[in-house]
């Protein structure tokens, strides 16, 4: 029985699995907390406190002593700050947040090589400018920083003592070399960080530590069971649907959302903001255009409408396109494929007779449109893969699927289980790392439930090119 443990941004989510099934599952909400426009921060031992609760209620379906081995995912980029003594600094700065526009455009003059090495450009979510904004913003927290990692790593720094990450997670900083899979001096030095401050690297089924006694007893885990490093939620998503080889590819429909090619061979293409990073597995790495706003619009819209995320897309069922607005949904700014961390979502087109009803399709509608956008800036790399794959709690909606199915011109294919995906991830590496696994089992598919046709909806493609012309004019504003 093996143990994921996925460090999301709404939840921290557990999977116990055994090599081929889903034991049992456990989840505990977390809250992002935002003090000025444009921040994004979680204190890390919030992630903390939720998996150790998350584990309470997972020990109550199956027995913690039985897992042998665990396997760690969580949310890419942030910038976990410790001290000497392996206390945070300040709350984590998150992938979503803005703050480092100018040490971006810094950075950037500073390398323009930097796309090719890190395999993309330079953005306010990835971890390294961060370091240079606390630098100059805060440099009394930046005096007593020693040590950096990313969140997944903070949890298992408290499970096992030691200070690691994986392959994946570590691409996602900007500070890795993505050919030689090693942290690169140049960029490290040109964002103000010294090389000691940086974890050491893993493969993801490669075993960092073991359960130490104190983390046994404030979690219930056996002392001494192997935690390997895991992988960020990427990654580890991917591994749960077999996206280890060339010509495997997903979707993921979590807070953000993701469009993921695995490959043998590294690929960058940063003019196009589509990341080509080191997968968690060796000799491995991938292609994805990612979008900072995923499903997150469909909770965001029902939360000021006091409707549940199933609730806004029933409701948006109910309606066709004829009258309904057009939403552009960058709450927190674009990742891929405009690298805009200034543009803000709006509604263009409400009418006196627009009904909360055609309000929720057009924010459906807009996480559509954001994957056709994202589908077309990986040009003719993507036209040979024969599906994609769908994971995360956006994956559940029937009616999401179809409508990407139809933008996108590919078939969309549902598995079970697929709101589990990175936790799940997590738990095959883990099982991969104590030897129940091998290389070539990671590749196996799981077996789809339901799969989605494109349709030929011309009412859409015309809408999706007025959602284009609308970002263009909104961005003229900003």
């Amino acid at each position: 029985m093996y143990l994921g443990i996925d460090i999301g941004t709404s939840a921290v989510k557990l999977v116990c699995a055994d090599t081929d099934r889903i034991l049992a599952t456990s989840s505990i909400g977390i809250k992002t907390s935002s003090p000025q426009p444009g921040w994004s921060e979680q204190h890390p031992d919030l992630w903390w406190q939720a998996t150790r609760d998350a584990l309470g209620h997972l020990s109550g379906q199956i027995s913690l002593s039985e897992v042998k081995a665990i396997g760690l995912s969580g949310q890419m980029h942030g910038a976990v700050l410790l001290n000497r003594y392996l206390r945070p600094i300040r709350p984590a700065i998150l992938w979503n947040d803005s703050r480092a526009a100018q040490e971006c455009d810094e950075l950037r003059s500073a390398l323009p090589q930097i796309g090719q090495i890190a395999g993309v450009l330079p953005l306010p979510g990835f971890t390294a400018p961060k370091i240079a904004w606390l630098k100059q913003h805060e440099p009394r927290y930046y005096a007593q920083l020693a040590h950096i990692l990313l969140p997944k790593d903070y949890v298992g720094l408290r499970l096992h003592g030691e200070l690691g990450t994986d392959t994946s997670d570590a691409a996602g900083t900007l500070w890795l070399d993505q050919v030689s899979r090693d942290w690169h001096a140049g960029i490290v030095e040109a964002t103000d960080v010294a090389g000691d401050w940086l974890p050491q690297i893993f493969d993801g089924h490669n075993c960092v530590g073991a359960v130490t006694t104190q983390a046994a007893t404030e979690t219930g885990l056996k002392p001494g069971t192997p935690v390997v490093a895991g992988g960020g939620d990427a990654a580890t998503g991917a591994v749960s649907l077999g996206a280890t080889e060339t010509g495997r590819g997903f979707i993921s429909l979590g807070t953000s959302g993701q469009l993921f090619v695995a490959d043998q061979a590294y690929k960058p293409n940063p003019e196009r903001y589509v990341h080509a990073f080191a997968h968690t597995l060796p000799d491995r790495w991938y292609q994805m255009a990612a979008m900072l706003n995923g499903a997150r619009p469909i909770s965001w819209i029902g939360g000021q409408l006091g409707l549940s995320a199933a609730e806004v897309v029933a409701l948006a069922e109910t309606v066709n396109g004829d009258r309904v607005p057009i939403f552009l949904p960058y709450l927190t700014g674009e990742r891929s494929p405009h690298g805009d961390p200034h543009i803000r979502a709006c509604f263009f087109g409400l009418e006196d007779s627009t009904t909360r009803a055609d309000i929720c399709r057009s924010v459906v509608e807009a996480i559509a449109f954001c994957f056709a956008d994202a589908a077309q800036s990986f040009g003719d790399s993507i036209k040979e893969l024969p599906e994609l794959a769908a994971i995360g709690g956006g994956s559940k909606s029937d009616f999401l699927l179809d409508m990407i199915a139809s933008v996108t011109g590919k078939p969309i294919v549902r598995s079970e289980d697929a709101d589990s995906g990175p936790a799940c991830g997590a738990a095959r590496l883990a099982a991969c790392g104590d030897g129940a696994l091998s290389m070539t089992d990671l590749a196996l598919r799981p077996s789809a439930v339901k799969m989605f046709e494109p349709s030929d909806l011309s009412e859409m493609f015309e809408r999706l090119l007025r959602f284009r012309r609308l970002y263009s004019a909104v961005r003229a504003v900003n």
